[in-house]
């Protein structure tokens, strides 16, 4: 009876770390697959500048008081 529980955890085990590899590899995939293309090819990586609501610059400024 001990046996058929070890087996069956055993299999279990093996799935888990199987789905795990698989998980990873398809990480793997997405980190180091190229940028989209364009019709002028590949998408160059740049920076994207991020401004907060209240950055100079980016239009009418809105002070929230109490």
């Amino acid at each position: 009876m001990a046996g058929e529980a070890g087996s069956g955890a055993l299999r279990e085990l093996i799935l888990v770390v199987a789905v795990a590899l698989a998980g990873l590899l398809l990480a793997t995939v997405a980190v180091f697959a190229p940028w989209h293309a364009t019709s002028a090819g590949n998408a160059p990586a740049g920076l994207v500048e991020l401004h907060s609501p209240g950055d100079p610059g980016t239009g009418q400024v809105v002070a929230h008081g109490s």
